[in-house]
């Protein structure tokens, strides 16, 4: 379903766009285009006046605070490598956007994200990021669980999985909201209102 409307308190929300996870081959698109997608999105909402919010992964300098739980596929083993899990420098570095450390796929659990974004009157979330099938869609779905709006970007969006993203993007993200380009999404939040009009 195409995107209908753009929420004047709607937050931008990228996941996971930090420097181990843009480096790493993706598909359809390369971590380095959805960052340049993602500087789009982000410089149209900070001029709109609305909020950016920045997800990082982190687990601990030692993996401490990694998810414990067994899985089949093992984690990579040994150390990685200094500021693995800070935020790319294209996006970095701006004072007012909000920055939300997981250690888990999705941007909800054990985060102050919900309480930072109801505090915002925020009612939409627009979404974005690496991987598609795990952190953007573990966040989607939170984020319907707890009543928001939900708009996916797809071509600012990308997985280590082509199959995985393709399942995400056609059979989960419809049944959480809506999905559009940031070409689309940029022209909608042009025609909203700016919550700085609103108050």
């Amino acid at each position: 379903m195409p995107v209908t409307t753009i929420d004047t308190a709607t937050a931008l929300v990228l996941i996971d766009l930090q420097n181990l996870v843009v480096g790493l081959p993706t598909t359809p698109r390369t971590g380095a285009e959805v960052v340049a997608r993602a500087v789009e999105l982000a410089d149209a909402f900070r001029h709109h006046g609305a909020p950016v919010v920045l997800v990082r992964l982190t687990a601990g300098a030692d993996g401490s605070d990694a998810a414990p739980g067994r899985t089949e596929i093992r984690r990579p083993p040994g150390p990685l490598p200094a500021g693995w899990d800070l935020v790319v420098d294209e996006l970095a570095g701006h004072p007012d956007d909000i920055t939300v450390t997981k250690r888990t796929w999705s941007a909800f659990h054990g985060t102050d994200l919900d309480l930072r974004l109801r505090r915002r009157g925020v009612t939409q979330l627009v979404l974005a990021g690496i991987a598609t099938s795990i952190g953007v869609e573990s966040t989607a779905r939170a984020a319907y669980d707890h009543g928001y709006n939900v708009t996916l970007v797809t071509d600012a969006m990308a997985d280590r999985d082509a199959e995985a993203h393709r399942h995400s993007v056609e059979r989960i993200f419809p049944l959480l909201g809506e999905s559009g380009s940031t070409a689309e999404i940029i022209g909608l939040l042009a025609k909203t209102p700016s919550p700085r009009e609103d108050r």
